[in-house]
């Protein structure tokens, strides 16, 4: 007990000493709150310290002046350790040798009614003495890092194997002056992959890391200096005290100061799914990282950031963000096939020209046999083979798409850029998908479609409509129920600065609106409601229930009374009478009742959250026999008001709706208000259609829902647009339905209680409209045709017209500044009008196969027709008509950029002036080719070009443009190609 007197007395002596600067008026008030402070200190230390329990919420208007005790660090008078200690071995026998919750909080300076004072000192102090609440994260993975994983990719593997060959044969056969260019240049081209790569995705984790602690950021309503307000988590100091409702993660380890029906998920930490429940008798301790389950509370901290539960636990975890998109696996998947292609038409290659050379089918540049048996010289022999192996490695570097990877690099980079100025977080990588496969959307309600800003606009007593500015025809008696109502059944607050400042409301949106209502219209006097009364019990507020309970004493005549509130069908079927507005109580016989059921509806249908109040007085006897199951009476009530709550529409929600049912998605509102507010909204926000509201099935309750079979859910499950009174489980359910019929779902929500249905539906943010597909058809009409035209000429010629320098310019810089290019391109509204893509759609599509077919046919016509007749054609020699080729190559590759643009449609230009962009990167594109054409001959083996073979080249690429104008007039199967080759196979099979 000494540092308890050695701190009280601290705290008297700072108390004694009256400010000369105050009032006369705050001088009284400061004597006086030091009166009752010395009284209380003096009768405490004569007893066992016990809890002391206090009213559920803050009062309306503190009755003292916050007083700034300035406590330094020294004077807190238990350490860190046994905090940390007491809640993680949820000691209660050490608890009470502290002197109780009350105890804990006179050691750590905090006052339990008006919590720490939460000056900029105070806050600083209180960090320095037991820590800020920040966790240790894992290193921060460094460059090297990223370097070393970009080399145990499998195509710079390949790459690397071919580039040492190629080195190798080049050096032995054209020395080392020369032979150095094509190992020289792969070696070149892995580095600039690797270190492009490792950049991004450094860059990339840096972002990842930022947006991080963006939505980590979350804002907890703490207690200071008598006012509740909301700071940020990481501003959570030891002292505070916490305001824990439904849905709220505990911030921070403490002690449960007060509250109701207090149930915590521990399931964060043990694993077990049972709620825990928290009283002052057995289970004071609250630990961090958990989620409140049911109830309302407020907690005591007594430890924060690494020195609670969660932040031991997480010094033990390493978190790895550098997760593997399913678009990257699958397109790591595709690139992994071509390269098996590769490699076999590669080994063909290898045997065709060796079978040519040993039979004598060769010649040397002056018409002669290359080989002619044991006349040979095995130095001829071992350089020609040599030149035939790099034939073959010129096959793979060509085959292998390596600028693939490389642009999903770029285009992840550039999206993620994008989504932050938009503020759009993403928590998991993975996330960035494509967003265009969903076919079902399922959003909630309050927050989502509408704006969460409600407002109260009607008030009905009985069965007559009060004007809100105008309460007086109402009984002053059933006015001052109503008034009770509001005031004790409720989590939120009011505060009041002083008599001149702005009434500040506290709660959630719907507890706000009827806060400000009852102040502001009915002048209640919150605090005056909670001074007059003393709780007994509550029954806190829960999605499946949809009311909250109280049941109170008043002090004056020690009555004891229930008060409900909550959705007014659910509390109208408790009620068996009502009152007028004259104060009359009448019985409600079936006629009346559906009289209110019709004002209910008509309020529903105004798209009005329709809220009633109910009230019983009690005996005392009936109270005794509530105390022995704890439950609330729940029937005989009489009705008091209802108030309907406004929660208008967000803006562009309609249009919104309307463009995604255009393309095909189906959304669904899944809403907890009852089924008239929620056609109303749905109607307002278009997921209706006029009428279509009247048609079976559309909209169904949660209830009705649930208690179907699951055939019965799995046919009727694609009708439903509206889900009205629905749980978090019916919610889970209906997603877990539309994705076993094959649906791919978004669900949007805002609450705690959507979080089992968020993890299961399938969450994506569009990737398909950044050009991923654009540029796997622009980058695979290159592979085809170099494949085609190298293999044709090495097998026909016994040489290839690509070398493999000007094969990796053509794949690894044309084809990550087309990457760029096409992921910068803006999304169009014509997106909107396709079909979504689904789950199982194949990666190529039918219309993809199409345009990249007939761009690669064109290019192996053309260049095929140059490698066997181009120098007869222009006049020219063997090394200028090499060169044509590859200028034209690249041409044609730099047109079809143009083409990749747009898929079906056949004005390829549409909108191109508006990416800048675009145009800046086909510019350098043709710069950097001129450059290799005309001033590079050595390291790209060419040779310079007049102007009229430029223009020539330039004439042949731009047939392009026609012929994709041409080809994407032809139409294909909505099936995919390939799955035709299956069927075939099944019935060959069946046969």
């Amino acid at each position: 007990m000494s540092h308890l007197l050695h701190a009280n007395l601290v705290c008297i002596e700072r108390l004694l000493d009256v400010p000369a600067t105050l009032s006369k008026p705050n001088k009284r008030w400061h004597l006086a709150f030091a009166t009752i402070y010395c009284s209380r200190t003096i009768y405490s230390l004569s007893k066992k310290p016990v809890v002391r329990k206090k009213p559920s919420k803050v009062s309306s208007s503190p009755s003292y002046t916050a007083l700034n005790i300035n406590l330094d660090i020294d004077h807190f008078k238990i350490h860190q350790s046994s905090l940390s200690e007491l809640v993680k071995k949820k000691d209660l026998d050490q608890l009470e040798n502290f002197g109780g919750i009350v105890g804990i909080a006179s050691a750590i300076g905090t006052d339990i009614d008006g919590g720490i004072y939460g000056g900029p000192e105070d806050i600083d102090r209180r960090q320095q003495a037991f820590g800020s609440n920040t966790y240790k994260k894992p290193p921060t993975k460094g460059f090297f890092h990223f370097v070393v994983e970009a080399f145990k990719d499998l195509t710079i593997a390949i790459l690397l194997g071919c580039a040492a060959l190629s080195l190798g044969f080049g050096i032995k056969e054209h020395g080392l002056k020369e032979g150095w260019y094509d190992g020289g240049s792969i070696f070149v081209a892995v580095f600039l992959i690797i270190a492009v790569s490792a950049i991004s995705n450094y860059r990339q984790n840096r972002q990842f890391d930022k947006l991080s602690k963006i939505s980590n950021n979350i804002q907890i309503d703490v207690v200071r200096s008598g006012r509740r307000q909301e700071v940020s988590i990481f501003e959570l100091v030891v002292g505070d005290v916490v305001c824990l409702k439904i849905g709220d993660q505990v911030p921070a380890d403490g002690l449960f100061i007060d509250g109701h029906s207090l149930e915590i998920d521990e399931s964060s930490m043990t694993g077990e799914s049972d709620h825990v429940e928290i009283n002052h008798k057995k289970n004071p301790f609250l630990v961090s990282g958990t989620k409140v389950a049911d109830g309302y509370g407020q907690m005591l901290v007594t430890s924060v950031g690494m020195n609670t539960t969660w932040g031991e636990m997480m010094s033990h975890i390493s978190r790895d963000t550098n997760e593997q998109t399913p678009l990257q696996a699958r397109l790591n998947k595709l690139t992994s096939s071509i390269g098996k292609v590769g490699l076999a038409v590669a080994f063909l290659v290898l045997l065709v020209l060796l079978v040519r050379y040993f039979t004598g089918n060769t010649q040397d540049e002056s018409g002669k046999k290359e080989f002619n048996g044991s006349k040979t010289k095995a130095d001829d022999i071992v350089n020609a083979v040599v030149g035939i192996v790099a034939a073959a490695v010129t096959i793979i570097v060509v085959a292998i798409p390596e600028g693939l990877p490389l642009a999903v690099t770029l285009t992840l980079a550039y999206s993620m850029k994008r989504m932050m100025k938009d503020q759009a977080m993403v928590r998991k990588l993975p996330a960035c998908e494509t967003m265009g496969s969903a076919t079902t959307i399922c959003t909630d309600k309050t927050g989502t479609l509408t704006m969460n800003l409600m407002k109260v606009t009607k008030f009905w007593l009985g069965q007559e409509s009060m004007e809100q500015s105008n309460p007086s025809p109402v009984s002053p008696y059933v006015l001052e129920l109503i008034k009770q109502g509001v005031a004790l059944n409720t989590t939120g607050s009011v505060y009041r600065e002083s008599p001149e400042s702005k009434l500040e409301f506290s709660g959630s949106p719907t507890e706000k609106a009827i806060l400000s209502w009852a102040v502001l219209e009915l002048n209640m006097n919150m605090e005056q409601m909670k001074q007059s009364c003393t709780i007994l019990q509550v029954e806190a507020f829960n999605s499946q229930k949809k009311r909250s309970g109280v049941l109170s004493m008043k002090k004056i005549d020690h009555t004891i009374h229930v008060h409900w509130k909550g959705a007014a069908e659910m509390i109208l079927a408790m009620c068996s009478s009502y009152y007028d507005a004259s104060g009359l109580m009448k019985e409600m016989d079936d006629r009346e009742r559906n009289t209110f059921k019709q004002i209910i509806q008509d309020m529903a249908a105004s798209s009005l959250r329709c809220i009633a109040f109910a009230h019983k007085q009690i005996s005392e006897d009936q109270y005794e026999d509530g105390k022995e199951d704890k439950t609330l009476k729940e029937d005989c009530l009489t009705l008091l008001g209802l108030v309907g709550i406004k929660d208008p529409c967000r803006p562009g929600v309609k249009k919104a709706v309307d463009d995604c049912q255009r393309a095909g998605v189906n959304v669904k509102m899944i809403t907890g208000d009852n089924v008239f507010t929620a056609r109303a909204i749905a109607i307002e926000c278009g997921i209706l259609k006029p009428g279509a509201e009247n048609i079976s099935g559309a909209v169904v309750e949660g209830e009705e829902f649930r208690n179907y079979t699951h055939e019965q859910r799995m046919e009727k499950v694609d009708k439903i647009c509206v889900m009205a009174r629905s749980s978090p489980f019916d919610k889970l359910l209906m997603v877990q339905c539309l994705k076993q019929k094959g649906h791919v779902v978004a669900v949007t929500g805002d609450g705690t209680n959507d979080a089992p249905a968020l993890k299961e539906a399938d969450i994506g943010l569009s990737m398909g409209i950044q050009g991923t597909e654009k540029f796997i058809q622009f980058q695979l009409t290159v592979n085809v045709a170099a494949l085609v035209i190298n293999f044709v000429a090495a097998v026909s010629a016994g040489e290839v017209p690509l070398t493999a320098v000007q094969l990796l310019w053509v794949n690894l810089i044309m084809d990550t500044l087309g990457a760029l290019a096409l992921a910068t391109e803006q999304p169009t509204q014509e997106l909107m009008e396709k079909t979504p893509v689904g789950r199982t759609e194949p990666l190529i599509t039918n219309i993809m196969w199409r345009n990249l077919l007939s761009q690669a046919l064109y290019q192996i016509a053309i260049l095929l027709t140059l490698q066997f007749k181009g120098e007869s054609i222009f006049g020219v020699t063997e090394r200028v008509n090499d060169t044509l080729i590859f200028n034209i190559f690249v041409l044609c590759q730099v047109f079809n950029e143009f083409n990749a643009r747009k898929l079906e449609e056949k004005n390829v230009f549409k909108g191109i002036h508006k990416n800048k962009l675009f145009l800046g990167i086909i510019g350098i594109t043709i710069l950097l080719q001129v450059l290799m054409v005309e001033f590079l001959k050595k390291f790209a083996d060419t040779e310079r070009l007049n102007w009229g073979q430029w223009g020539a080249c330039i004439g042949i690429a731009a047939l392009s443009w026609p012929i994709c104008w041409v080809v994407k007039s032809i139409p294909v199967p909505e099936k995919p190609i390939f799955s035709y080759l299956t069927w075939r196979k099944s019935t060959v099979g069946d046969t």
